[in-house]
């Protein structure tokens, strides 16, 4: 049995007790100590785990997703005062995010609040709480894309620029990009995005820092989705004369995704961005 297979036996009987009893205290334990904090990152099998489990509970019983709800909720509003990062406990706020991503991916119903709780948690200091809303975000994006699409097309609009981050991390991943329309939105969210970052006077913050550490690599993966339009609009971005979107389009450059199934094209770039 593997390290995963085993959190998630144990899991399922903490959960089980948990909505039998109405007690937390023990899968709350039981997460804390397997969280590898402090580390350099919360214990990912456990995460997941707790995701994957809480999900199929949630797709077995309505009222066991209520209480589960409420349950993660609870965990993602742990504030950083109360569990700071690389604290144990931020685990927990890590799981519960998760799980709300979880079951908002199988419930419409839940599918709304869980955008809203997650634009809230996306302004969260913590950056392993900021992966776990663009993990979260994914899973919206498998299964509820109807309600997810447009909500974060509201985000990279007029959001935070964490909401913005969130937003291009979550959708850039390999098996959403996959998707035609999926990766048509992709491309659309890097677009609005770079054009607000283009357009920002205010650069210093560690928010909008993020926000350009993470565009210097979701980039790449949306153009390796859609090489045709996705390189021409590299070739736009390489003409801009802005230092950040010039940093964005290098270090997109220099990743393997590109440089090794289009190896002539990334040279060309390169030398026009400089």
């Amino acid at each position: 049995m593997t390290r995963k297979e085993t959190h998630i036996k144990e899991i399922t009987r903490l959960l089980m007790q948990f909505l039998a009893s109405g007690s937390a205290e023990d899968l709350l334990t039981y997460l804390v100590a397997g969280s590898n904090l402090p580390g350099a990152r919360a214990n990912p099998d456990i995460v997941e785990a707790f995701a994957g489990t809480v999900r199929e509970f949630a797709v077995a019983d309505t009222d066991d997703r209520q209480a589960l709800w409420t349950l993660c909720v609870e965990l993602a509003c742990i504030s950083p005062e109360d569990a700071p990062a690389g604290d144990p406990h931020e685990s927990l706020s890590f799981c519960g995010v998760r799980g709300i991503g979880a079951i908002g991916s199988v419930s419409p119903v839940c599918a709304e609040a869980a955008l809203t709780h997650l634009s809230e948690a996306s302004a969260d200091p913590r950056w392993q709480v900021q992966e776990a809303v663009a993990m979260a975000i994914r899973d919206l994006l498998s299964r509820q894309r109807g309600r997810a699409v447009p909500e974060l097309e509201g985000w990279v609009e007029g959001g935070s620029w964490l909401a913005m981050r969130a937003a291009v991390a979550g959708v850039a991943e390999p098996d959403l990009l996959a998707e035609p329309d999926l990766a048509e939105a992709a491309l659309r969210f890097h677009r609005k995005t770079l054009i607000r970052v283009y357009m920002a006077k205010e650069r210093q913050s560690e928010a909008f820092c993020a926000l350009r550490k993470a565009l210097g690599s979701t980039l790449s993966l949306v153009v390796a989705a859609l090489p045709g339009i996705g390189f021409e609009y590299l070739r736009q971005l390489a003409t801009l004369d802005d230092q950040d979107i010039r940093w964005i389009v290098r270090e997109n450059l220099e990743g393997s995704q590109l440089r090794e199934r289009y190896p002539e094209t990334v040279q060309h770039i390169r030398a026009q961005v400089g």
